[in-house]
């Protein structure tokens, strides 16, 4: 089975053909071959810029409870940030992976789209969990802003509340349930496929 980028590649090398074809009778071979070559570079450089960038994540988060997934054009850390109940403060033992997170978009995709989603165990009712789980992403937003240096329009927050299917620990609350209260990254790079897949289903701002 073909792999993620090479499915990606030749897509848009489909899109390549069709639009030129469409534009003109004749397309030198030379000048096609060309732009076929350039394409399938640029996605082989951004499928090896997310394996750097994830090999990096995987060791500096190893001394991390964080699980770290490269999918189709984007990295995934499923929890940089737990919170007490009722809460979206910070914890001071979450700020070391949200620096260390931030140091490595700067060095290496300051481009990078980065979205924050927020979590919620499912004690209360569902719209006040939807508002706590945003204010949790916002407070992580924020941080990766104000104090990892990365750029405001880089970094946006999500909230999927309580959402069953999201849940790490299945119906759990209070001290159980902290796996629930939490806050996950996912980072989208130009140009990939599916780059607006992760908000779906989420209130956001």
């Amino acid at each position: 089975m073909a792999s993620t980028s090479t499915r990606i590649g030749r897509g848009l090398v489909g899109l390549f053909v069709v639009a030129l074809c469409g534009c003109t009778g004749y397309v030198k071979k030379s000048d096609f071959d060309a732009t076929v070559a350039e394409l399938r570079s640029n996605d082989q450089k951004q499928q090896q810029e997310i394996d750097a960038i994830t090999q990096e994540m995987h060791t500096k988060f190893a001394q991390y409870d964080t699980q770290i997934t490269a999918m189709a054009g984007r990295i995934s850390v499923d929890t940089i940030a737990h919170f007490d109940t009722n809460q979206s403060t910070l914890r001071d033992e979450d700020k070391q992976r949200l620096d260390d997170f931030a140091k490595v978009m700067r060095d290496h995709h300051a481009n990078a789209v980065i979205t924050a989603e927020g979590f919620a165990d499912p004690a209360g009712s569902a719209g006040y969990n939807q508002q706590l789980a945003l204010k949790r992403a916002q407070a992580v937003r924020d941080y990766l802003v104000q104090t990892g240096g990365l750029n405001a329009d880089q970094v946006r927050a999500v909230s999927y509340g309580k959402a069953k299917n999201r849940q790490v620990v299945k119906g759990a609350t209070g001290d159980q349930g902290m796996p629930n209260r939490r806050v996950s990254l996912v980072t989208d790079f130009a140009g990939s496929a599916g780059t607006t897949a992760s908000t779906a289903g989420a209130g956001s701002i």
